[in-house]
């Protein structure tokens, strides 16, 4: 699994930090930042990505 993020999408509600914090950090410039490119806890991040208002996050196996 991968996941990518178009930070031009990105809000920065922080849903997807919340999931899995591990994963992804919306910094002080309000948007998100993908810390594992390829995560261990794939559930989370599929979740994140479900609950993305703005669907800037992208999950590929």
């Amino acid at each position: 699994m991968r996941v990518t993020a178009d930070r031009e999408l990105c809000v920065g509600s922080g849903a997807c930090e919340m999931l899995a914090p591990d994963v992804f950090e919306v910094s002080d410039d309000g948007v998100v930042h993908v810390l594992q490119d390829r995560p261990d806890d794939e559930e989370s991040v599929r979740q994140a990505a479900q609950q993305c208002p703005t669907r800037a996050l992208t999950v590929t196996d």
